[in-house]
């Protein structure tokens, strides 16, 4: 555009055209005016809180197309994945995921991994907390274990089998030397719901779905996973603070179909950040322990592979590698 036009649009039209450059609104050929984005767990958990949030905000900053959660629950996740897989890669449909998609391979439940998708962004990352039910005799990591030593593989451990959240419970015996009597739920919801009616002793929770219910006594939060304490419960140690070395969190992004053009991928990742960066999208995810982890698209996918080369070996020492 010249310098006289420029002068024509003037300084509110110069905005928006150096905003289209980032691809935040002057989107690439989608051939849809909504494009969904499936997370892979019921409503009400975790990821969708985390997922509902991100969406909102992208929306409310003029995204086009714009985006709409769809609950694909079941199978752990993995049956929202095997659809996302699927999907046609012209930018209609995005995928939430996280590292269950690599523990679900690792342990058999789905033959696909993360290299099935085209990374866009990592967003932000969630310590685990063990938690437990009020009625436990345990107020912490060291008695936990204490007690899982006296009565080995007696203590329940409620987690979706080859998710995440069995994932920290096997990190926690192989850093401990313990065993647990692992239960399978499918999402965080009914985790939770487990949980508080003590049906299970242990869970992995974390302060978006729980916050509520250890401030209120409800719940007991036996250590964090994270390097440092969230100061939203300072009082909460670490696990490494108690003598484990657990650093663990469940990191959360998007992908896309495996064949989705670079502009498309670029396009949303400029989406993303920017909601990554909005002041309160920070605060809302700050106070429910919430880490801003943003990486684009090159570095989500060197992350992912790091990830994955990390815990194989792990994986494989913890029996739970089902891979031929």
């Amino acid at each position: 555009m010249s310098i006289k036009n420029i002068f024509k649009v003037g300084i509110a039209g110069v905005a928006f055209l150096a905003f289209s450059a980032t691809g935040a609104f002057a989107a690439p050929d989608i051939p849809c005016g909504t494009a969904k984005l499936i997370v892979p767990w019921g409503a009400g958990g975790g990821t969708d809180i985390i997922f509902r949030q991100i969406v909102e905000k992208v929306n409310k900053n003029g995204a086009k197309p714009q985006l709409q959660v769809v609950n694909v629950g079941g199978q752990g996740g993995n049956k929202g994945a095997k659809q996302a897989a699927k999907a046609k890669p012209d930018g209609c449909t995005l995928f939430a995921i996280h590292q269950s998609a690599i523990t679900s391979y690792f342990t058999g439940r789905i033959d696909i991994t993360w290299d099935a998708f085209e990374p866009v962004s990592m967003v932000t990352s969630t310590p685990s907390i063990i938690g437990a039910n009020v009625n436990t005799p345990y107020t912490n990591l060291t008695e936990l274990v204490s007690a899982a030593k006296k009565n080995p593989g007696s203590i329940t451990a409620g987690g979706t089998f080859g998710s995440t959240s069995q994932f920290v419970f096997l990190l926690l015996e192989d850093a401990a030397g313990v065993k647990f009597k692992h239960v399978s739920y499918d999402g965080t919801k009914q985790r939770m719901t487990a949980l508080l009616a003590d049906n299970i002793k242990l869970g992995e929770i974390n302060l978006a779905a729980a916050i509520k219910y250890i401030k209120a006594g409800k719940l007991k939060a036996l250590g964090v996973t994270n390097p440092a304490r969230l100061d939203q419960i300072p009082g909460m140690k670490t696990a490494q603070e108690q003598g484990y070395d657990l650093v663990y969190a469940v990191e959360r992004g998007v992908v896309a179909p495996k064949g989705t053009s670079k502009a498309i991928i670029d396009h949303y990742a400029a989406m993303l950040k920017g909601a990554a960066a909005d002041s309160d999208f920070k605060d809302a995810m700050h106070k429910k322990g919430i880490l801003i982890t943003y990486k684009g698209a090159k570095d989500y996918t060197d992350h992912f592979q790091a990830t994955y080369d990390k815990w194989l070996p792990i994986a494989k020492k913890v029996g739970v590698y089902k891979r031929k």
